[in-house]
């Protein structure tokens, strides 16, 4: 199964870097979002530091969102997903790691690139390490959550829209918690509970999602 696993990584890894516009996209929209309200706010650290959080998590929730549909569409078209299907390794080994190359090519670099968007609202060396820290777990919780709604809109018309609307109620409690761990340390409360129930809700989607997403791709193609 660890082989299986690694080679639907590998493969993910490299169907996604194939894609450099798909990859740029999410990011390059984070960062549209996120520079416009400095810009039109102006230099005022104060209310700046007060909508950073909320500002900066809705932003990465979109821009996840915006790249969740090409989480399984290329194997649709291409016919991989059929293969898979028919493998005689595990589907939901497949589909788990074609989840963490999604993670892996849009979640890290959202995630690494968040704290360096977050730098013009005036945050500090804690707060952006927060902010680090959280975005990883979110994004990770963004995609594997967004996985199911990618499977069940797969192949319908219309289906980036029923995606967005099965997935975002779903990680609304992602960004409750990753701006309540960002306003806890610029307020210098400590954000490790936040962080915890972040990495707690990541594990249950680690868990639970890939079973989901794989029922919901066989439903997809039957």
């Amino acid at each position: 199964m660890l082989r299986a696993y690694l080679h639907s990584l590998r493969y993910g890894l490299l169907s996604s870097l194939r894609r450099p516009v798909d990859l740029a996209s999410p990011l390059i929209f984070f960062v549209m979002v996120t520079s416009l309200f400095p810009l039109g706010i102006g230099p005022e650290k104060a209310l700046l530091l007060r909508i950073a959080p909320g500002i900066v998590w809705a932003g990465a929730l979109l821009a996840s969102l915006l790249a969740l549909h090409r989480l399984f569409e290329p194997e649709l078209a291409d016919g991989t997903l059929e293969q898979m299907l028919l493998s005689p390794e595990p589907f939901v080994v497949l589909v788990a790691g074609k989840i963490s190359a999604h993670w892996m090519t849009s979640g890290v670099p959202l995630a690494i690139v968040a704290p360096v968007v977050a730098l013009q609202y005036g945050l500090d060396g804690p707060a952006l390490g927060a902010l680090l820290f959280g975005a990883l777990l979110g994004t990770l919780v963004f995609s594997t959550i967004g996985s199911i709604g990618a499977a069940l809109g797969l192949g319908s018309r219309g289906g980036s829209l029923l995606t967005a609307l099965l997935v975002m109620p779903l990680q609304i409690p992602v960004v409750i918690l990753g701006s309540g761990a960002l306003t806890a340390s610029l307020t210098g409360v400590q954000p490790a509970p936040y962080l915890m129930l972040l990495g707690a809700l990541a594990c249950a989607a680690l868990a639970l999602a890939p079973w989901a997403t794989a029922a919901a791709l066989r439903l997809s193609q039957e």
